[in-house]
């Protein structure tokens, strides 16, 4: 809108209408302002808007700023000065208009209004111009809204296929996981009601071994003496002595004694490591001693790395560090060391097996060539810093193949037998480290060098961020 656009259309509103430039200078005014200020108009024309007021330059540079930069009416307020000498308290109205040329710069247009005058005709027209601007930003938000449900249209139909196969899916894997859950609480159960009804009566045992024994030793002292003082015993004492070899008896007890004491030492030891696998009364975090939780489960599977007929002993290999106390879930990461040593037992027991017979699973080895069959698992931890541990399990059995090593976290993916794998075992543990514990599960091998998995776990899970 230039200068003499503006004249013709305030002619006809009585309303007080200024037009200046971004900057404050007067570009043109009407009538009415010249009256309120008491002045002629062409005495305005080239005036700066600072000089007709009382308010500073940086408030005034604010409020021309705020109006450039709206297309509705920012409504303020300005003191005039009078010819007089008096001020003039008005309230403004302005707002931008778009300039006639792009490189003109912003033009805005300002209403006063006494405050004790009502202006309807600008009101009106005012509200009528935010009337228009909202029903064209309504149309074109209905376009834009018609074409985006258009395009998504296209998509739903799919992205509901997809989402419902996806929550099958998550159905079936969580029913399964329910599943093994279920089997793992029960197997704790049982092994925990065992681990109770057998330490009752071997702590019976065990507390009055030491009775029998000192028991034992008095009687057998009252003998010693009753020789001493009495060596010439009758003949049915002698006979009797011979017969149940007394000097033997009395050396052969101590050693007796000291093999049902071991022996009970060792129930006792079992005992503890069933409990400490089952750590039913665990399921919160905690702090515990991470090898102890490897020994326990290498006990529940001691029957598995002694040797048969059919297999060979496979030897453990404990290379352990100082581990500072984890703050973990105790009884699942059990449920970790069990599903990947019992993984490392069945690869060596598939090692021995095709050494029998001399053949080799082409999924497993590269050059037709079977390890040296010597089964061993090596358990490795180590502190990685002041932060962090890692749990090696190695074994030298016939590795995996980088296909079946990409799948190895999958869930159902197994390359067992029918009956004798779920799949979830790898998966299970993925998730109770990464998710559970905020560490990683790694798996590193070389076909026909054996297989290595690294856990890697905060000491506090409060600082898991990985180095």
């Amino acid at each position: 809108m230039t200068p003499e656009q503006f004249l013709e259309l305030a002619r006809v509103l009585p309303e007080p209408l200024l037009l200046v430039s971004g900057e404050g200078q007067l570009l043109a005014t009407n009538q009415p302002v010249a009256d309120m200020l008491g002045l002629h108009r062409k005495e305005l024309r080239g005036k700066m808007l600072i000089e007709l007021v009382t308010e500073s330059a940086n408030d005034i540079v604010k409020y021309l700023q705020a109006c450039s930069s709206s297309r509705a009416m920012v409504i303020g307020s300005l003191t005039l000065r009078k010819n007089d000498g008096q001020t003039l308290i008005c309230r403004s109205q302005g707002a931008v208009i778009q300039p006639w040329s792009c490189k003109s710069s912003a033009l805005i247009l300002l209403r006063l209004e006494n405050r004790t005058l009502a202006s309807s005709n600008f009101v009106l027209l005012n509200e009528k111009l935010d009337e228009l601007a909202k029903e064209v930003q309504r149309r074109k938000q209905a376009e834009e809204a018609l074409k985006k449900a258009n395009q998504e249209l296209e998509i739903r139909v799919e992205e509901r296929t997809t989402a419902l196969q996806e929550t099958l899916n998550e159905l079936q894997l969580t029913q399964t996981q329910l599943i093994q859950a279920e089997k793992m609480s029960s197997l704790g159960q049982m092994v925990a009601g065992i681990a109770h009804e057998i330490n009752n009566p071997v702590s019976f045992i065990y507390g009055n071994l030491h009775h029998a024994y000192k028991y034992t030793q008095d009687l057998l002292k009252l003998v010693q003496i009753y020789q001493q003082f009495c060596p010439n015993s009758s003949p049915e004492i002698q006979q009797q002595i011979e017969e149940i070899d007394l000097n033997f008896l009395i050396q052969d007890t101590t050693k007796l004694f000291q093999s049902m004491k071991v022996g009970a030492e060792r129930i006792q030891e079992i005992i503890k490591s069933l409990r400490n696998f089952s750590r039913l009364d665990e399921a919160e975090l905690k702090q515990v001693n991470i090898h102890e939780g490897i020994d326990s489960t290498l006990m529940i599977l001691e029957h598995r790395l002694q040797g048969s007929h059919e297999y060979p002993e496979i030897k453990v290999i404990k290379e352990y560090s100082q581990l500072p106390d984890v703050n973990c879930y105790p009884g699942q990461l059990n449920q970790v060391f069990i599903n990947i040593l019992a993984n490392a037992i069945d690869a060596l027991e598939v090692l021995a097996k095709n050494g029998k017979s001399s053949t080799v699973d082409s999924q497993t080895t590269d050059n037709g060539k079977l390890p040296k069959n010597n089964p061993q698992i090596q358990i490795k931890t180590e502190v990685m810093d002041e932060n962090w541990i890692a749990v090696t399990i190695a074994d030298n059995g016939l590795g995996i193949n980088e296909q079946v090593r990409s799948k190895l976290f999958d869930p159902f993916f197994t390359t067992k037998d029918v009956g004798k794998g779920t799949g979830l075992g790898l998966y299970i543990s993925y998730q109770i480290i990464v998710e559970k514990h905020n560490g990683q599960l790694s798996c590193f091998s070389v076909p026909g060098k054996g297989a290595e998995f690294v856990i890697r776990i905060p000491i506090n899970m409060m600082s898991a961020k990985f180095p």
